[in-house]
């Protein structure tokens, strides 16, 4: 079976990765995602107190989009919020870790598997959709970005990355029912990623080429097996550094 192109054939000068990103973002969903960025990335730790006044002071909006962002940030489990108490930053979700991988390594793999299916379908179609397409170069320079970070020891750039190549792979898989449960889940898959980044960031990211080597060659099952097993590696790393130490100290 021939192969689709593979990522020397899509890469292009365009600039930093931007799947689907819309061309203007509100201010309450940007310093949302500005704020849970910070958190994701130990800028903000956690057990830090977190006012309006001074979250508005340091992302230069006022305060009512900041009121708006911690509500849904506390609805995803980022913020703690309590009557007369103000706000904190949540915990890692170490005792949701297990859980939280269990249901991403069946999605993902889901994922997988269909996006190798549509792939194989436009082989023997012969040319790739457009959406395919677009999607498609897309992954190929979040792939390259990760390889410069890689490379220019800049670890802390994986987890978005990480994420926006995963989001990558449901959009070739054409489901909007798969890709709405990985955004719903994403926030936190990123924020276990940045934690263990430095013990197995350069290990997981160079699984993610042969996993979408598979994908372009319509290799069904050799794609579901190795998303499966990809996202297990990180599982039973995760836990095996973090679970056990938090069980400890309990």
């Amino acid at each position: 079976m021939p192969h689709l192109p593979d990522d020397r054939t899509v890469r292009s000068p365009a600039g930093p990765p931007s799947l689907n990103a819309p061309a203007a973002i509100a201010p309450k969903q940007r310093v949302q995602d500005e704020i849970r960025r910070d958190i994701i990335l130990g800028n903000l730790a956690a057990g830090t107190r977190i006012t309006e006044a001074a979250l508005a002071a340091k992302y230069g909006i006022s305060r009512v989009p900041i009121r708006e962002a911690l509500r849904a940030l506390e609805a995803e489990g980022f913020v703690e919020s309590r009557p007369y108490a103000g706000s904190t930053v949540s915990a890692i979700p170490v005792d949701d870790a297990d859980d939280l991988f269990a249901v991403r390594e069946a999605l993902e793999a889901a994922t997988a598997r269909r996006a190798a299916r549509r792939a194989a379908t436009q082989l023997s179609a012969g040319k790739p959709e457009d959406s395919w397409w677009h999607t498609r170069r897309e992954l190929a320079h979040i792939l390259d970005a990760g390889d410069e970070a890689i490379e220019q020891g800049s670890l802390e750039l994986l987890p978005e990355l990480n994420i926006q190549f995963h989001l990558g792979v449901a959009e070739l898989a054409a489901s909007s029912s798969l890709t709405a449960l990985l955004r719903q889940i994403a926030g936190k898959i990123e924020w276990l990623y940045a934690s263990d980044v430095d013990a197995r960031g350069k290990q997981s990211w160079s699984e993610h080429r042969t996993i979408l080597a598979a994908i372009d060659a319509g290799r069904i099952e050799e794609a579901e097996r190795g998303m499966g097993a990809h996202v297990h590696h990180s599982r039973t790393g995760y836990l095996s550094r973090f679970a056990a130490g938090s069980a400890a100290s309990s």
